[in-house]
């Protein structure tokens, strides 16, 4: 399928007025535009519920800006309050929809952002589509969640489908707009030390952690009905995975990145019931603070997982045999997210006569809340000794603030809606990808619903269920910095 490559001059913003917006949209936006990576030309059209003029809609916007984004990168706010327009619209009547067209007026190319709750996106694409914002040059961007299921997330792509082609459909995942996933692409396919030692051969296994602190904050509503597993799991957790595991792609475009990740995602192999463990917080104390347990925190009994940790297997050539451990929770410790490989023990130690122990090494990508990546080595311990050569594993750190210091860390919704700007895919989701995640996911929901299995409790503050410890003990394994 060729790949569209215009620039849009229109950017049409659903839901502007949401959480997402503020937080996310409207900062990195203006942090582009500060940044001179905004074509001066281009326009930014906001909707939302919300009654209110565009003079009033920039004054909430300018209120958004002075909370979300840091006064180093704001730049001129005033010229990029000039961009943006303001059409108030009821998603789900028709009639708006002209108002919107009127104020979108005559495009090269229109870059369309939905971020409003899925059950809009079917009256909102006809909406668009009826009144003629669908013709030409003009792409669509979805925000997650897509769908609760394979047949949900497929009634959702078809009705996209209606009104779009798939080289103009972006599915969100923002994890693959962070610096350090893509670096992990440049970590493998830039560096011909790590390549060749890049499987079965010489990796033991691979961890992949997604840690949080919080609870459910302002997502009680949504998260008692989605859960863990869909949640986290389905969609970042799956696309890290595909990244580690993909083979080299062709080239580094849209089709060609995606061609792989797809045939890692239809590799993995049905989870069976005693590789998955799914649990829900207790009270306890997180960061030395007093916490209330999930039932508390939602006013009622609920059975939806705050914890879900997994064994998945790749079966493919390169992966045969290393197991993948998930493993994703609220109320955790700490927040991180990693990806720890384990390489295997090397086949014989010279050392092992003189006392020496060696281990093996192990390379961390930990991905938030700090970007960095560490390899473990062993090295000798200086000095002498009478009980012979000792030896001690030794972190290789590659900070990626310290390595590029000079360079402005951005959010990860930057790249992302830049690229919808120019019409680059690359890091966005393709339908296949997506249908392959929910058929992993929608097997382990089947296994839960036919053993009645119900979630493990387990201590705010604690690394989940001593049931996921099991799950990797077992095979030998111990969880990173558990």
């Amino acid at each position: 399928m060729p790949e569209v490559k215009f620039e849009a001059d229109r950017l049409l913003l659903f839901g502007a007025t949401g959480d997402l917006s503020q937080r996310m949209l409207l900062p990195s936006l203006c942090a582009l535009h500060a940044d001179g990576l905004l074509d001066p030309d281009l326009r930014i059209v906001a909707t939302a519920r919300s009654e209110m003029s565009t003079k009033e809609f920039r004054q909430f916007a300018r209120e958004a800006l002075e909370k979300h984004l840091p006064k180093n990168r704001r730049g001129p706010t005033a010229d990029f309050l000039n961009k943006l327009s303001y059409v108030p619209v009821d998603a789900t009547t028709p009639a708006g929809y002209d108002e919107l067209a009127k104020e979108v007026g005559e495009y090269k190319g229109l870059a369309i952002f939905l971020s409003t709750a899925p059950s809009l996106f079917e009256p909102t694409i006809a909406g668009l589509k009826r009144a003629g914002l669908t013709n030409g040059n003009a792409r669509i961007a979805l925000e997650k969640p897509l769908g609760t299921d394979l047949a949900s997330s497929c009634e959702i792509n078809d009705a996209v489908a209606k009104a779009f082609s798939e080289d103009r459909i972006f599915r969100i995942d923002h994890y693959l707009g962070k610096e350090t996933v893509q670096n992990l692409l440049a970590l493998r396919f830039a560096n011909i030390l790590l390549e060749p030692v890049w499987n079965s051969n010489y990796v033991d296994h691979v961890q992949i952690t997604v840690a949080e602190t919080v609870g459910l904050e302002s997502r009680v509503a949504y998260y008692d009905d989605s859960g863990a597993l869909r949640d986290m799991v389905q969609n970042h957790m799956l696309q890290l995975l595909a990244l580690v595991a993909m083979e080299p792609p062709t080239s580094f475009d849209a089709t060609a990145v995606r061609d792989e990740k797809v045939k890692v995602l239809r590799a993995l192999r049905p989870a069976q019931s005693n590789e998955v463990v799914t649990g829900q917080y207790r009270a306890g104390a997180v960061d030395g603070k007093s916490v209330p347990g999930y039932d508390e925190e939602l006013g009622k009994d609920s059975d939806t997982e705050t914890y879900v940790a997994l064994k998945a297997h790749v079966d493919n050539w390169r992966w045969r045999g290393v197991p993948f451990y998930l493993r994703h929770g609220k109320r955790m410790p700490r927040r991180v997210t990693e990806i720890v490989i384990q390489f295997k023990c090397i086949p014989h130690s010279i050392f092992e006569g003189r006392g020496a122990k060696t281990e093996p090494n192990r390379m961390v990508i930990e991905i938030q809340p700090e970007e960095n990546i560490q390899l473990t080595m062993m090295a000798k311990v200086p000095g002498l000794g009478s009980d012979g050569l000792r030896l001690r594993p030794v972190p290789l750190d590659i900070a990626m603030p310290d390595a590029f210091s000079d360079v402005v860390r951005r959010i990860a919704y930057e790249r992302l809606l830049l690229d919808l700007i120019h019409g680059d895919q690359t890091l966005f989701v393709r339908r296949d990808e997506v249908e392959a995640q929910w058929d992993f996911i929608d097997h382990i929901r089947a296994l839960w619903a036919e053993n009645g299995t119900q979630p493990k409790t387990y201590a705010a503050g604690t690394w989940g269920p001593s049931a996921a410890v099991a799950l990797a003990e077992r095979d030998g394994v111990t969880w990173h910095d558990d």
